[in-house]
C-alpha cells in the first residue's frame, strides 16, 4: 500500500472570454451553455466528484458570477419550486449546490491557464491537486479524473491526460515526448512540448483536458516568462521544467474527448448526448433518421 496523498482538490479555470461562441457568450458564461439538459461545466464537476474530489476552486472573472450562483443554494427559487410541488426540479438544483464545496477566486486579467491555477496555490496547499479544462468533457465508461488518479496511485508523479492526435492536429496541444510505455496507455515521460511545428513533434500523443498535478508546479509557475506573443503564462513550459526534476506521467484516454469550447465540437457533444439520454434519444434518433431521408 502508497503512502501517496489522496487528491481531494480541483481547479477549474473559467475567467476567459469565450470569443468564439460570440454573441451568445456575451452574456452567458460558455460553460453554462446547455449540453442536452444541463451546463457543460457541471458535467465536469460531476466527473471530479464521482473520482472522489470534494472540493472545487474555480478561477472566475468579473462577469462569470452566474457559474458562482449556478453552483451556490437559491433559498427562494428552492421554496418556490416545493410550493409548487416540482420535485424534480427542485431535487435538480439541490444537487448543483450540493455537490461539492466550492471556492470562486478571481482573475482579474486573462492571463493563461498556468496564471489561473497560480491564483489557487493558497487553497491548495501542499497537495496533489486535479486540473479541468472549464469546456473540455470526456465522454467515457470510466471518469477521465478517476483514469488518472489510478496511475498516480499505482506510480505517484503529476499524469497528465493525453489523445492521439494525427501529425495534422498535434500542433494543437502539448506533445508529450516519451521515455517509456509502462503498461498499455500509460507512458513516463521525459518531455513536452507546446504546440509543435508540423512534422517536429516527438509524439502523436497531445496533452489536453485533464491535469494531475503535484504541487511542485507552484514553484515553476512563477519562474515562467510570460509569452512573447500573447503575454500568457502558459502551464506547458511549468510541466516541461518539472519533468526535468521529477517523474511525470500521461495517461491515454479511454474514452471521447468532446471540446465544448469549439462551437462545432459542442453540436456534434450535443447530439452524441442526446442519443444516450433516456428521455430524449428515440424522438432524436427518429429526427436524424428524418432529415436523411430529405
Amino acid at each position: 500500500m502508497n503512502n501517496f496523498k489522496p487528491v481531494r482538490k480541483a481547479v477549474i479555470p473559467v475567467a476567459g472570454y469565450g470569443t468564439r461562441f460570440l454573441p451568445a457568450s456575451k452574456a452567458i458564461p460558455k460553460e453554462l451553455l446547455p449540453l442536452v439538459d444541463k451546463p457543460v461545466v457541471q458535467y465536469i464537476v460531476e466527473e471530479a466528484v464521482s473520482a472522489g474530489i470534494s472540493e472545487i476552486v474555480f478561477i472566475i472573472s468579473e462577469n462569470k458570477t452566474a457559474i458562482e450562483k449556478h453552483f451556490s443554494q437559491d433559498l427562494l427559487l428552492e421554496d418556490f419550486l416545493e410550493k409548487k410541488g416540482k420535485k424534480e426540479a427542485l431535487a435538480t438544483i439541490q444537487k448543483a449546490s450540493n455537490l461539492a464545496k466550492f471556492v470562486f477566486i478571481p482573475q482579474h486579467q486573462p492571463l493563461g491557464l498556468g496564471h489561473a491555477i497560480l491564483q489557487a496555490r493558497d487553497v491548495i496547499g501542499d497537495e496533489p491537486f486535479m486540473v479541468f479544462g472549464g469546456d473540455d468533457v470526456m465522454e467515457s465508461d470510466i471518469p477521465a479524473a478517476e483514469q488518472l488518479i489510478e496511475v498516480y496511485h499505482q506510480y505517484g508523479g503529476s499524469v497528465l491526460g493525453v489523445i492521439q492526435a494525427t501529425t495534422e492536429t498535434i500542433g494543437r496541444y502539448g506533445a508529450v515526448d516519451i521515455k517509456e510505455e509502462l503498461s498499455s496507455g500509460v507512458f513516463s515521460l521525459k518531455g513536452i512540448v507546446e504546440k509543435p511545428p508540423f512534422g517536429q513533434a516527438p509524439s502523436n500523443y497531445g496533452s489536453v483536458a485533464r491535469w494531475l498535478l503535484m504541487p511542485q508546479i507552484f514553484d515553476e509557475l512563477t519562474k515562467i516568462q510570460p509569452d512573447s506573443h500573447c503575454g500568457e503564462i502558459q502551464l506547458q513550459p511549468a510541466i516541461a521544467s518539472l519533468i526535468s526534476q521529477q517523474e511525470v506521467y500521461a495517461k491515454l484516454y479511454q474514452g471521447i474527448y468532446r471540446d465544448c469550447g469549439n462551437v462545432v465540437e459542442y453540436l456534434k457533444a450535443n447530439l452524441a448526448f442526446s442519443l444516450k439520454h433516456r428521455e430524449f434519444k428515440k424522438e432524436i434518433y427518429a429526427f436524424i433518421q428524418e432529415i436523411k431521408t430529405k
